[in-house]
């Protein structure tokens, strides 16, 4: 039985619009699952936070993302652009849209159905930043909300109502990149030339392809697999008791299958150990060179909380050394706090040694001291 491509895309393609913009309303551990603060410059991960100067760990997940990248593209081809891509999606959910108004003025109803689709996907590309309740009270009060806003949504829709299905052919890198990692297995979109005698040359797949293209002509780096060519050949072929002229073709299971997939989830589980093997809390310690008086030193101290509940510890200096400030500190849920403090030394010494505890947590810092 053949398969009708469209239905699968349309699921995939709806399932990936509800989860792009239910995530920023899912919350673990009291923060967003995904989002990026860009007053504290943290990425909210899954229930753990990805602080700036961890950048190893972004350096991970980069090399991660790069990988999978380039193994889906390798075996499945261009399984992304016409199946996930955003850009493939909003089109072809508004073309959907569009055609329940008949054929009549459809490029006018899909400009006018993509300026409210073009306003969600502005707020939901700022609810990745600042959380959905934030953004929604500053949207019309923050002139800087309602700035990003406004050039957003302007700049979504030109694209999307006037560069439309021409970004995937000339300016998307991600298209230009995808020919260095095909090879003869790699899943594409073929038309059968065996068979070329008993085709009806109607030209309905050549209708149907939203990029334009002629798959009769063979393989072209415009497109996008989203497999319209197939659906419409089927609507004909079948009544003649063939299988569609054009079909995808492609060996999935083989070995580069099994070594760029391995290759992968060892960089997977890589970041997931560097991510795990984190201290549940980080102290830093470090002296402040301005003049005071002598056997007097002050220090700036950084203590962050890596864990999903509230800290309560308290620092302590060793015999001899008198802390001049606040000793007990409250850390929020994945919270930093940054204090300074003055350390007064009886006796001459090159280093102090301060200690942080509490909650079954005991770390201990050094410092030179003058």
């Amino acid at each position: 039985m053949q398969i009708v491509w469209k239905r699968y895309r349309r699921t995939v393609e709806i399932l990936q619009a509800m989860l792009l913009t239910g995530l920023p309303f899912l919350r673990i551990n009291g923060q967003s699952a995904f989002r990026f603060d860009i007053r504290e410059l943290n990425l909210y991960f899954f229930g753990t936070i990805i602080r700036i100067d961890e950048f190893y760990l972004i350096l991970a997940a980069i090399l991660f993302l790069l990988l999978l990248v380039a193994w889906v593209t390798a075996i499945l081809g261009r399984v992304w652009c016409g199946w996930l891509c955003p850009q493939t999606v909003l089109l072809d959910l508004t073309e959907d849209l569009a055609a329940i108004f008949g054929r009549k003025h459809r490029e006018t109803v899909k400009k006018i159905i993509l300026l409210p689709l073009s306003a969600l996907i502005s707020i939901t590309m700022i609810w990745y930043f600042v959380p959905p309740n934030e953004a929604g009270a500053a949207l019309f009060v923050s002139p800087v909300v309602t700035a990003f806003f406004l050039i957003l949504w302007l700049l979504v829709y030109l694209e999307l109502a006037f560069l439309g299905r021409s970004f995937c052919t000339s300016v998307c890198p991600y298209a230009m990149m995808q020919n260095a990692l095909f090879d003869s297995d790699t899943l594409v979109i073929e038309y059968d030339r065996s068979r070329d005698a008993t085709c009806m040359k109607c030209n309905d797949c050549v209708r149907a392809c939203p990029v334009g293209i002629d798959i009769k002509q063979g393989l072209s780096n415009r497109c996008i697999a989203c497999a319209e060519c197939i659906d419409a050949c089927y609507v004909k072929s079948s009544r003649r008791n063939l299988p569609p002229f054009p079909n995808y073709k492609g060996r999935i299971l083989r070995a580069k299958t099994f070594w760029m997939g391995g290759i992968t989830a060892s960089a997977a589980l890589v970041m997931a150990l560097l991510i795990s093997m984190r201290p549940p809390v980080e102290f830093m310690l470090n002296r402040i060179q301005e003049p005071l008086p002598t056997g007097v030193n002050r220090y700036a101290c950084t203590i962050s909380n890596n864990t999903g509940k509230t800290l309560d510890l308290k620092l302590s200096a060793p015999e001899g050394v008198t802390i001049i400030g606040e000793r007990t500190v409250t850390v929020s849920p994945y919270g930093v706090v940054r204090n300074k403090l003055l350390l007064k030394s009886e006796a001459p010494r090159d280093k102090v040694r301060l200690t942080l505890e509490g909650n079954g947590i005991s770390i201990g810092k050094e410092a030179g001291f003058l």
